[in-house]
């Protein structure tokens, strides 16, 4: 039902003639792609350097407070511009991107990563005071930043292996996969 509902909405989307102005611009899709790749480099990096400095792996003699506070204005600038663009190439190739098993794990993923930055963030501006200042933070800190690696790692992997149609619905694959993906017409076959 599910997989209806997306399908329905993504065909929807893509009668829109903005939708197929986006995709089919010689320059604005490029720009928008790249705009996407960029403002998720950056916003990536500043990720990085946070987390490295949690994990207790760099920066020890910074404040973990410090690096946080210099970081977060870049990073969260870079993170907006990342959806909005992220959005855009949703919106210029709906129906592909939906019944893409990589689209679908990235936003899995990216929800999850999500709630342990929420989670992260807290216990983070809780720490003014207390270990702060440690070269390595307390283990649960240590873990949400392993997390978080990992966690933006696997949405960063997913997003590129969006450009290939290993699993897109024209392929042939056992009727699970066309599940996972929301191949709606193939998995009508089936029944």
């Amino acid at each position: 039902m599910l997989n209806e509902i997306l399908l329905r909405f993504a065909e929807w989307l893509d009668t829109h003639a903005w939708s197929t102005a986006l995709h089919e611009s010689y320059y604005m899709y490029s720009w928008v792609e790249s705009t996407h790749v960029l403002t998720l480099a950056l916003f990536f990096g500043m990720l990085v350097v946070i987390d490295l400095r949690m994990l207790g792996w760099a920066f020890t003699s910074v404040p973990a407070s410090t690096i946080s506070r210099r970081l977060e204005t870049p990073m969260m600038i870079g993170f907006a511009i990342m959806v909005v663009s992220g959005l855009l190439l949703v919106y210029a190739v709906p129906v592909r991107t939906t019944n893409s098993i990589w689209f679908r794990m990235k936003m899995v993923l990216f929800v999850a990563a999500g709630i342990n930055a929420l989670l992260f963030r807290n216990k983070m501006k809780a720490a003014v005071g207390s270990w702060d200042k440690d070269p390595i933070p307390p283990k649960r800190m240590r873990n949400g930043a392993g997390a978080s690696l990992a966690l933006w790692s696997c949405v960063v992997a997913s997003g590129r292996l969006m450009a290939y149609d290993w699993y897109d619905c024209h392929q042939s694959m056992p009727y699970f996969m066309y599940w996972l993906a929301g191949c709606v017409h193939e998995m009508a076959e089936f029944e």
